[in-house]
Order: C-alpha cells, then sequence, then structure tokens
C-alpha cells in the first residue's frame, strides 16, 4: 500500500484527485494539506510515501514546501502538479528535490502511473515536460539570474515576496512568521532593491511573472 498526503488549496480539486486516487486500490491517503506550511508540517507527522502537492500553494508554494522538506531529511518523495511547463519552473522543482512533476491538464490515469513510480524512487515527468527538458539538453542554456530574477534572493525573502503578493500586511506577514514587522519592512525593503522595483506593486508583478504565485492570487 502506499501511503500518499494530498496539499492543494482548493478544496474541489483536492476532493478530485483524493476519488481518483483511492479508486486504484493501492493507494492510501494519510492526510490533506490547504497550503504550503500545512504540507510540511503534515509530512513531518505522517511521513508518507508521497506527497502530491499543487505547485501553487498559498504561504509557501510547492518548490519551497519541497526544499523545506527536503530539509528535514524525510524519505518521503514529493510529486508535484502544475499548470506550467516553463523550463525554469520544471528546473527549479527538480533541483529542489522533486521526483515527479505532472501537469494539471494531464492528470487521470497519469496521475495513478506517477504516484506509483515516484513511491518507487523513480522520477515522473508528463511527456510535455519530459520533451522540453530533452530539448534544452540538445540545446542549453544556463538557468541562472539572468532568466530569473527571484534566483538572487533568500529562501526567506522569497517566503515574504509570496506573503506580500497574496496579500498579507506587514503585520500578518510577521505573525505568520515568528518575526518582527521591523524585519519584515528591512526584508520588503531588501526585495526592492535586489529586484530593482520601486513599490509593492512592481514586487506582485515579479512574482506573479516568475509563478511564485498564481495570476489570481
Amino acid at each position: 500500500m502506499i501511503h500518499v498526503l494530498i496539499a492543494e488549496d482548493h478544496l474541489m480539486v483536492r476532493a478530485g484527485i483524493r476519488a481518483l486516487l483511492e479508486k486504484a486500490g493501492d493507494i492510501h491517503i494519510v492526510g490533506e494539506a490547504a497550503n504550503g506550511q500545512e504540507a510540511v508540517e503534515l509530512v513531518e507527522k505522517h511521513v508518507p510515501d508521497v506527497l502530491v502537492m499543487d505547485i501553487m500553494m498559498p504561504r509557501l508554494n510547492g518548490i519551497q514546501a519541497a526544499e523545506n522538506i527536503r530539509k528535514l531529511k524525510l524519505p518521503t518523495r514529493i510529486l508535484l502538479l502544475s499548470m506550467y511547463s516553463d523550463e525554469g519552473l520544471i528546473y527549479q522543482a527538480l533541483q529542489s528535490g522533486v521526483k515527479g512533476y505532472v501537469l494539471k491538464s494531464s492528470v487521470s490515469d497519469e496521475l495513478l502511473w506517477a504516484v506509483r513510480a515516484v513511491a518507487e524512487g523513480k522520477t515522473y515527468l508528463s511527456s510535455q515536460v519530459s520533451e522540453i527538458m530533452v530539448e534544452n539538453a540538445v540545446n542549453p542554456h544556463t538557468h541562472g539570474q539572468d532568466h530569473d530574477p527571484l534566483s538572487n534572493i533568500s529562501p526567506r525573502e522569497k517566503e515574504i515576496l509570496q506573503l506580500i503578493a497574496e496579500e498579507h500586511t506587514s503585520s500578518e506577514i510577521a505573525k505568520l512568521l515568528f518575526i518582527s514587522e521591523k524585519t519584515v519592512e528591512k526584508h520588503r525593503a531588501s526585495l526592492m532593491e535586489k529586484l530593482n522595483v520601486r513599490n509593492l506593486a512592481g514586487l506582485v508583478r515579479l512574482a506573479v511573472k516568475y509563478h511564485l504565485v498564481d495570476s489570481d492570487s
């Protein structure tokens, strides 16, 4: 039996994923998370074989959550679901230790194959994602700071940028991260300087452009 945790912020989508996986017979759902931080906490609590997680999650996105789980050195393998086939995003996901990357447009029986493959320690990529990675192998180019300005910022700054883009106030961010408002303001100023923007709207545009948050967040 494969023990799976589902992390997805949309209740109906999460219910659909659960129904699909439970029909398989060889998959047991140990819990559900509605945001990235909750996913990290539940993985630490339940240590499932596989975490099936949406890449666009509030509080921590899928890649940030994956990085946090990797630091915990737990055996849980991570399968990301995404609407995006951007090469840079795929590369970030694989760099963060993710074992599977499945496009939401193809979620059906493919999700079952992906969960089983990832549970066995294999890497599973949707066919369209695989084609992108093969193309990059044939015609490589650098995945660096020139392509993604967010690579210049620290994990904590990225977390704060996401919360800013999700319209949390400095006070709310301070409470969520257990830091002072003054520290939040320092991070915000640092973000504006590093990303070369003059206001919060500029920060939010970058967060959306580079898929740190979804465009309808």
